[in-house]
């Protein structure tokens, strides 16, 4: 079963990531936060997680302000690293684990935190700053990570509360997953900084030192505090700590603190820390949960298919497809080489063939949603009355027979 070994507390200034390329591992200015981060590098070595779950905030790579979640999960089986104005940085794609972080988003939405699911968009130096600083990459990553988008730079941002019981909801999900893995909890961002305005630059190691106690010893009296709290004290930026409640919350109170480092060089100060559980959890049968509860049984439901995460992540590219009959240059290459547009969306051949028959019920089956269906059925000149009478198998009119009012067309 899913266990905790620990958390980790860690700073992604972009920087880190330049020093990193630029290979300033013993540069006098440098060395001492990658002195400081080796022993989270070699904590990680020695445990071998399985799995990384990633706490951090987007800084407006992949997702903009039309559509900006307070929580989202990423449950592709592999992550790309952002271009985020000066190219992509040369590290390896990151494998996903779409079971597990299936699993947690089931699970944690049933636990009534609504996360957003994603699995079509890079990750910047919200991740890739400190893990290059945690993992070996060359040949490839040693494991998996699920990283988790938290909202820090558009207000209202999460309380840091809710970010706190947010990771207590992940304990429990991660501890109900039934394969035998184990887990480590990251929470990024911080500490004291201020990045815009007259108060640019602003740090405050005092309270910074008040934070790393208190997050160890009373996670609550942080969790109480508010935004404007932290930004009084640390910054405007420094209210990106919440991320790191959210990896306390994931821990149990027995905790042993390995590990503290602390620099402070420009305008970030940055901080790795390691929380290692005492008595790694082992869930009881009773904690253990598989699937959504909340359509167990729907399979009994004759001539229904929900759509879900898993098949969201399997048919990306198939609903991808026709998704994009929405704009008029998808909508004139189907229509110039039907073949021709299915063979440069990537589908197979079978998706060609259900493609090219209209076959409605037969690309319901196969994990199309209908509402991306219903894009591609007003391009071939159908309309969604149609396309309903030709899933139940009847003639138009057979079907509009059955509607309470047969006109309504």
């Amino acid at each position: 079963m899913a266990r905790i070994i620990g958390g980790i507390g860690m700073s992604h200034v972009p920087t880190i990531g330049v020093a990193y390329d630029k290979q300033k591992w013993d540069n006098p200015a440098w060395a001492p936060l990658f002195e400081g981060a080796k022993p989270a590098f070699d904590w990680l070595a020695a445990k071998k997680p399985d799995v990384l779950v990633f706490l951090y905030n987007d800084h407006l790579n992949a997702f903009f302000y039309d559509l900006y979640p307070t929580f989202a999960i990423g449950v592709a089986p592999e992550h790309d690293v952002a271009d985020e104005g000066a190219g992509r940085r040369p590290l390896p794609m990151l494998p996903g684990h779409t079971a597990f972080a299936t699993h947690l988003a089931e699970q944690v939405i049933n636990d009534e935190f609504d996360l957003a699911v994603f699995h079509d968009r890079p990750l910047d130096h919200g991740v890739f700053s400190p893990l290059p600083l945690l993992w070996p990459h060359e040949g490839g990553w040693p494991g998996a990570v699920v990283p988790i988008m938290v909202n820090v730079v558009r207000y209202p941002l999460p309380t840091a509360m809710r970010c706190f019981k947010l990771g207590q909801a992940l304990r429990r999900a991660i501890h109900s997953y039934p394969e035998d893995i184990t887990v480590a909890v990251v929470g990024t961002g911080g500490l004291s900084h201020q990045i815009h305005g007259e108060r640019t630059g602003h740090n405050d190691t005092d309270w910074d030192m008040r934070f790393l106690d208190l997050i160890e010893r009373d996670p609550l009296e942080l969790a109480r505090m508010r935004h404007v709290d932290y930004v009084r004290l640390g910054g405007a930026e420094s209210a990106e700590v919440i991320m790191w409640l959210t990896m306390r919350g994931a821990l149990s109170d027995d905790i042993t603190k390995i590990h503290q480092s602390y620099y402070l060089a420009t305008t970030t100060a940055m901080t790795t820390l390691v929380f290692e559980e005492n008595q790694v959890h082992r869930p009881g049968l009773t904690e253990i949960q598989a699937g959504n509860p909340q359509i167990e049984g729907i399979e009994a439901i004759e001539g229904t298919y929900p759509f879900d995460i898993r098949t969201g992540v399997e048919k990306v590219r198939l609903n991808r497809f026709f998704w994009a009959m929405r704009t008029p240059e998808a909508r004139a290459a189907f229509k110039a080489d039907e073949a021709a547009a299915c063979r440069d969306a990537g589908l197979t051949s079978e998706e060609t063939g259900l493609v090219a028959r209209r076959d409605w019920i037969g690309l319901i089956r196969m994990g199309a949603n209908f509402f991306v269906l219903e894009k591609f059925a007003r391009l071939v000149g159908e309309t969604n009355l149609e396309v309903y009478a030709e899933m139940r198998g009847e003639t138009f009119e057979q079907f509009l027979a059955t509607r309470q009012v047969p006109d309504a067309r």
